[in-house]
């Protein structure tokens, strides 16, 4: 399978594409302030220049498992990794050793780090419940957890903080059995219901200045959030979620933007599709 790299520019709407790969799997990029992609690929994480003008590059860590595919970048050059172990990492950005940050007995899926980078928002699995996974953010010194969401109603996925810090959008069955955007406060209050549509949606990312938003939306009916199907990556200017618009349609779903791959202008983003 060929695993796709494009970098998507939203005033022009053009996608280019900077990077083919028939030998790594390469998922879920970052866009990083110096310019480069960070992404995972085959458990491992990668750096490529958001232009393309060179091949992937290995990150080298020392210290972690074998990486999935969600990380998130933070203030002062720093990555928060979740691991194929369950638990999520921290580590310089240009690589080197890890340091585990969670110890409580359930899975951590990271998709969330605060503004300031003290806190992570997370996806919590408790005892292989995978239909069941709820919000909670911990210290990224470490600690208890602080639970957002109850178990039984979700499941949630892909919390991620807006630009100030003062929502966490995600992914919810809470409403509808076709996942739907919301978001809540920090603290666990005033949850509410974004998108209303037959469709599948997933991911939500903000622009660094919250003017626009980017999600991933599946066809009706699908269940979690595969592989290797026809998905569309739709569109939000400022707050106008009912008025998303389809932008790029691929073949995709898992790996195609499971993290926030927006530039530090606000005008391109990056996105991975994948052909046989």
């Amino acid at each position: 399978m060929k695993a796709r790299i494009h970098i998507h520019d939203v005033v022009s709407g053009e996608s280019v594409l900077v990077h083919t790969s028939t030998t790594v799997h390469f998922e879920a990029p970052n866009w990083s302030a110096r310019g480069d992609l960070i992404l995972n690929g085959d458990g491992l994480l990668w750096s490529l220049p958001a232009d393309g003008s060179a091949p992937p590059r290995q990150i080298p860590l020392d210290g972690v498992p074998e990486l999935n595919n969600d990380h998130v970048l933070a203030p002062n050059d720093r990555i928060f990794l979740s691991a194929n172990d369950g638990h999520i990492y921290e580590a310089p950005l240009s690589g080197g050793s890890a340091r585990r940050i969670t110890h409580e007995d359930r899975m951590h899926f990271l998709h969330g780090v605060s503004p300031d980078g003290s806190t992570l928002a997370y996806v919590g699995i408790e005892q292989q419940r995978w239909d069941a996974g709820s919000l909670l953010t911990i210290s990224s010194d470490g600690g208890p957890s602080t639970r957002l969401t109850e178990a039984d109603g979700g499941p949630d996925d892909g919390p991620e903080y807006s630009p100030d810090g003062t929502w966490i959008y995600f992914n919810t069955e809470r409403f509808s059995p076709n996942a739907q955007i919301a978001r809540i406060r920090p603290d666990g209050t005033g949850m509410e219901q974004l998108t209303v549509d037959d469709r599948v949606n997933w991911f939500p990312h903000l622009t660094a200045d919250g003017s626009r938003a980017v999600h991933l939306s599946y066809p009706p009916g699908t269940r979690g959030h595969p592989a290797d199907l026809p998905v569309e990556l739709r569109l939000v200017e400022g707050d106008a979620w009912a008025e998303a618009r389809t932008i790029v349609t691929l073949r995709g779903g898992q790996g195609t933007i499971n993290v926030n791959s927006w530039s530090p202008d606000c005008q391109h983003f990056a996105y991975v599709d994948y052909l046989p």
